[in-house]
């Protein structure tokens, strides 16, 4: 028998004590795809924080001799990078948060509240998350526009709310549906609101589900290029996808400072993610199995 979970060969073996052939192709491909990943990442960061000199002469993978940061200084000041930063700061942090308030307050409705049409409006937010939103570029300009929203943050917080909020819909809404109603029912009989409700109880429960889908919606928001291309073009609206394009046009071939000002944009999003990591999984399994 296997006494305690170090014993089983790393996670290898099953039950009987016996190696078990798929875990050790699923352990593999794991390891694969890790390092499909990791290489780029490293081969970016380790030639950050070289000198254009150490660039050219020493192997792509080894580490700088001396830590040359002074790329990062320059990418910033070069590449105007704190205006860039801060409006993706404004939009991402006042979208997210926004958003998944809506998206849960929604799945609560569609979830627990006894409304006409409530499975109707349920498919047309599974509608919503087919929709390639590249498809819709054209007349979303031409709306935004007309609004007068054009190089705005609203005008660009907007169309992000309603591009992500379908998909936080469908997973909420699982997980909404399967806290039994009995629960709700009895905090009504109390005297509690249905807001009340939802404050003190389902949004106490579904934290996991809130994390997992803040970190996929800061990560999307944060990165996201096409939609800021065609709604922000004013220079001094910019966000850092958009920054970072420009300045590889003009430095493509400053290798230091263009890989610093790489790892800047990509810094924040993978922190957030570290920061809620231990929530992601369960979380968007809660949603996806219950209901």
């Amino acid at each position: 028998m296997i006494s305690h979970n170090g014993s089983d060969g790393g996670g290898m073996r099953d039950s009987m004590g016996k190696i078990d052939p798929l875990l050790v192709a699923l352990w593999a491909a794991l390891i694969v795809c890790a390092l499909v990943w990791l290489v780029p990442l490293v081969f970016i960061v380790f030639t950050s924080l070289k000198t254009e000199n150490d660039i050219f002469n020493s192997p792509a993978f080894m580490p700088p001799s001396s830590v040359f940061f002074a790329n990062y200084a320059d990418a910033w000041r070069r590449g105007n990078f704190g205006v860039t930063f801060l409006n993706s700061v404004v939009i991402t942090f006042i979208k997210v948060p926004l958003g998944l308030v809506l998206a849960a307050m929604a799945a609560y409705v569609l979830a627990q509240m006894e409304v006409r049409w409530k499975k109707f409006l349920f498919v047309l937010f599974i509608v919503g998350t087919m929709l390639p939103f590249k498809v819709m570029l054209a007349p979303l300009f031409a709306m935004v526009n007309s609004l007068g929203l054009i190089d705005t943050y609203v005008g660009a917080i907007l169309p992000y709310i309603a591009f992500g909020v379908p998909y936080q819909i469908f997973i909420l809404h699982g997980f909404f549906s399967g806290v039994p109603k009995e629960l709700t029912e009895a905090a009504l009989i109390d005297g509690a609101s249905h807001f009340t409700i939802f404050r003190r109880i389902f949004l106490s429960l579904s934290l996991p589900a809130l994390a997992a889908l803040f970190i996929l919606d800061f990560v999307s928001t944060w990165n996201e290029f096409a939609m800021a291309l065609v709604l922000l073009q004013n220079s001094g609206m910019w966000t850092l996808p958009l920054g970072l394009m420009v300045f590889q046009g003009q430095f493509e071939n400053v290798y230091g400072p263009l890989n610093a000002a790489i790892v800047m944009t990509i810094l924040p999003a993978t922190i957030v993610y570290l920061i809620f990591q231990r929530y992601f999984v369960s979380g968007l399994a809660a949603g996806a199995v219950k209901g």
